[in-house]
């Protein structure tokens, strides 16, 4: 698909906005990468309560699921470049694992984007064998968990 395609179908279904990050997933280069960022100040602005927290994770993630199957389904692409709304997701995840301290969220941001890219196992098994939204936000959720485990590991020896 032609990029001038994607922008066209993009902006005429409401579905892919949200999907495409609000048109960060639109970019040429490294889409995801600047998807990710989505994240942070949603995180920032759900810093004074838990709850308010595990909510925004758990909205992001079933949200995620409808969001990212159906633009998979209506661009006819499982999983596009573009789609970076599990991107959102898989950081926001992240996030809850470091203080609001910016080498933290530094740290959460590189290895995050780390482990989404590399996809050790099982996340690229996860990746090649689930379809639809559900597989494409799983593998995004495990990187995020990935990457929580070493911040936390991290905090704990520093």
């Amino acid at each position: 698909m032609q990029h001038r395609e994607l922008i066209r179908k993009v902006a005429s279904d409401p579905v892919h906005w949200p999907a495409f990050g609000f048109g960060l997933g639109l970019l040429p280069i490294a889409p995801g990468t600047f998807g990710s960022l989505l994240a942070i100040p949603l995180w920032w602005f759900t810093l004074h309560s838990l709850w308010l927290q595990l909510a925004t994770a758990l909205v992001l993630f079933v949200a995620g699921i409808w969001i990212c199957g159906t633009s998979a389904r209506r661009l006819g692409i499982h999983d596009h470049g573009g789609v970076v709304w599990d991107e959102v997701a898989g950081m926001y995840l992240t996030l809850l694992a470091v203080p609001a301290e910016p080498a933290w969220i530094l740290a959460a941001f590189v290895l995050f984007r780390l482990f989404d890219i590399w996809k050790p196992w099982p996340i690229r098994d996860l990746d090649h064998r689930l379809r639809g939204g559900l597989g494409i936000m799983l593998d995004d959720v495990i990187a995020a968990l990935y990457a929580a485990c070493l911040l936390l590991l991290g905090r704990i020896l520093w």
